[in-house]
């Protein structure tokens, strides 16, 4: 009896030992996983993007963090750019052979960076993980050079008319109706310019694009203009502006508004600070971004009470502009794979539903602008069904930045000098066609 009871203690203690020696085993094996882990070298992607404010900034920052708790193999290094200085930055680089791995690039440049072989296609990814039926069609051609897609998009951007409320009860002018399919034609958008203007009092009918400004913003804001009346800026195949720019719907957008300022005079060449705000200005065309401007900077102008928010006039169409920042991956990344993990994880609903909740933007996707209730309501919701209705992008070719320089000038040369608008819009034609030449010659 005592043998049996000592064999069986022996097998206990044979069990229990290679239990705890397998332990140890398994631990030792997890600690040299860990050490193995910790001495792999983290995969350093560089990310560009222009500054932009300190709200888009923070939702970044957060997305990075939130982006590499999830893949600890990968490290995202932020620089972000003044806006002036960025694209001539980013050229630079891209010129020297050492871009950043993933840049954010302004969707009418698109063509430029894909043309040159700057930017890597992503229309694969896109198609198969970027769930691109939940971006409206217009946002998605502005994303595309040569039928295949660039870029992915965070955000959206729309303008529309904002007016002085208090100017047009004194005048006795019905307020426009705040129906996103409903806007007014510049007609009567004229009309009513005509009645509110007083030079005696030093306010003005309308700024019928943001008045005169550098950067892209010209064509941002006047090209919509010429779309409303019919024109574009190029043919279909991008190969032309002649017959487009100086058509007979361009002449009659581009005379109507020249007439502004130099006929009808509701419109000034100069503008006292804040003309707006300050009640020097009955109605302007501005940009989503204004209503955050305002709450932020003039809390004591109250939508509902001093202004008001209508569609963006139209005239034989309905269109208003799109178009933003979105992400791209360098050619020359080592490792585009983990790139477009990024881009993915930003641009998909639950990154996008975060910028938008720090930032206040207006989202790419349907399903991210269904998540907020002040995107379906007024006034937000004219942005919102603007962009996803009746939007178009600017031109999508490798010479863009020539448009946009030769549209600047044009509606320089018709509201601020006066000029012929035929004249001035052939002078407009030989630029773009000359730079399109010059394309096709170096291909």
């Amino acid at each position: 009896m005592k043998k049996r009871v000592v064999i069986i203690g022996f097998i206990f203690f044979i069990i229990a030992s290679a239990g705890y020696l397998f332990s140890l085993f398994l631990t030792y094996t997890k600690d040299q996983n860990i050490i193995q882990e910790e001495s792999q070298e983290k995969i350093q992607l560089q990310f560009w993007r222009n500054y932009g404010t300190k709200s888009e900034n923070d939702a970044y920052k957060k997305l990075i963090t939130s982006f590499e708790k999830e893949h600890p193999h990968i490290e995202i290094n932020m620089v972000s750019v003044p806006y002036g200085d960025y694209e001539l930055r980013l050229r630079t680089e891209i010129a020297a052979g050492s871009p950043p791995d993933i840049m954010s690039i302004d969707s009418p440049n698109l063509a430029l960076y894909a043309h040159s072989g700057s930017l890597l296609s992503i229309d694969q990814w896109m198609k198969s993980e970027g769930n691109i039926d939940d971006i409206p069609p217009s946002t998605m051609e502005g994303l595309k050079y040569n039928g295949e897609i660039y870029l992915s998009p965070v955000v959206e951007s729309g303008v529309a008319l904002f007016y002085n409320i208090r100017l047009f009860k004194q005048a006795g002018i019905p307020l426009p109706s705040q129906d996103p399919h409903k806007p007014l034609t510049w007609a009567k958008v004229l009309e009513i310019a005509k009645k509110l203007n007083d030079p005696t009092r030093e306010v003005f009918g309308i700024d019928p694009a943001q008045g005169f400004s550098d950067g892209e913003s010209p064509a941002y804001f006047k090209l919509p203009l010429l779309w409303q009346f019919g024109s574009d800026v190029l043919d279909l195949e991008a190969n032309t502006a002649d017959g487009y720019l100086n058509s007979d719907q361009a002449l009659e957008a581009l005379q109507f508004y020249q007439n502004l300022y130099h006929t009808h005079k509701v419109a000034a060449v100069e503008l006292p600070p804040d003309p707006f705000v300050s009640g020097h200005l009955a109605m302007s065309v501005m940009g989503s971004w204004t209503l955050a401007d305002f709450e932020k900077n003039f809390p004591e102008f109250k939508l509902g009470e001093d202004f008001g928010v209508a569609p963006l006039p139209k005239e034989a169409y309905q269109v208003t502009p799109n178009g933003g920042w979105a992400l791209g991956i360098s050619t020359k990344s080592k490792h585009p794979l983990e790139a477009w993990e990024f881009i993915k994880y930003i641009t998909s609903f639950e990154g996008s539903v975060k910028y938008v909740e720090m930032t206040g933007d207006l989202p790419a996707r349907y399903s991210v602008a269904e998540e907020f209730p002040e995107l379906n309501n007024y006034p937000k919701n004219i942005f919102v069904q603007q962009t996803q209705n009746f939007s178009k992008n600017r031109p999508v070719t490798p010479v863009y930045p020539v448009i946009s320089d030769a549209i600047k000038d044009l509606f320089e040369d018709v509201g601020i000098g006066g000029k012929d608008v035929e004249s001035s819009a052939n002078e407009a034609v030989e630029k773009i066609n000359k730079s399109l030449q010059d394309v096709k010659s170096s291909e």
